[in-house]
């Protein structure tokens, strides 16, 4: 890794064998662009070699919104980074489940669409009762064909994830808790402390059984890489129709989009 030690789209902290990745963009409900998933690339890299680490926390910064998903400013027919979307999604998603260190989703407020996902993909999530779930994707002209959709499948069940992404409804933290999704919720005031609490239960671990752990339940769902590597080539394809777009432009114009209207 590099000697990056500052960032600009995200918070990083180290302390007691615990690295805290923080999505700093509460202005836009901590949603990515290219410059995010770059910088949280980094600092999975960071913690996940460190010898000093046991558990990386993943969370936002503020109280509205854990993430939610690809910032759509930055989004018109591809985001403004690189990857095959204009995000290095396949990267990060990898990442999260490469690193031999349990990652913890620690949410408040909206984990929505790309950031329901990467509170799917971490290894325990860990919410506050005013936590809300759900996917948005073909309300806006997008979908998250792998970890999104397979991946979730093989937490809530396949019924339960078609419900979640047919309907784009949100969920509360009770419901996700009930469907699997979420490991525990808490009251808003306690959720640090409950963070905290599974941090240190998990920093007394052996780190190299629970590496060994880790990489054998992975193991068992590695395939939905490639699923999710052909998806993205397929959604990359998608983003350049009128369809896609209409999504965005229904999003900055404050109205419901017309998809129909432009399916060939």
């Amino acid at each position: 890794m590099s000697a990056q030690t500052s960032y600009e789209d995200i918070l990083y902290e180290e302390k007691d064998g615990v690295a805290t990745i923080t999505l700093n963009r509460p202005a836009k409900y901590n949603a990515f662009r290219g410059k995010t998933c770059d910088e949280l690339l980094h600092a999975f890299g960071r913690a996940g070699w460190s010898k000093a680490i046991g558990v990386i926390v993943l969370t936002g910064a503020g109280t509205k919104a854990f993430c939610t998903g690809g910032d759509q400013s930055a989004h018109e027919g591809s985001y403004d980074g690189r990857g095959t979307i204009g995000l290095p999604m396949e990267e990060l998603h990898a990442i999260i489940r490469l690193v031999p260190k349990p990652v913890i989703a620690k949410v408040r407020g909206y984990a929505i669409g790309g950031g329901n996902v990467l509170a799917t993909l971490c290894d325990l999530t860990i919410a506050s009762e005013t936590a809300q779930f759900g996917q948005v994707g073909p309300k806006m002209g997008s979908v998250d064909p792998g970890f999104g959709t397979a991946f979730l499948a093989r937490i809530v069940g396949d019924k339960k994830a078609r419900e979640i992404w047919y309907l784009c409804r949100r969920y509360t933290a009770k419901e996700a808790l009930d469907m699997g999704l979420v490991n525990k919720v808490v009251p808003d005031d306690q959720l640090d402390a409950e963070v905290d609490a599974w941090c240190r239960e998990i920093v007394e671990k052996s780190p190299t059984a629970i590496a060994i752990a880790k990489r054998s339940f992975n193991a068992d769902s590695d395939s939905i890489a490639g699923i999710a590597a052909m998806g993205m080539q397929a959604l990359k394809l998608y983003y350049d129709t009128e369809e896609s777009r209409e999504g965005v432009r229904a999003l900055g114009e404050k109205r419901k989009p017309e998809f129909r209207k432009y399916v060939s």
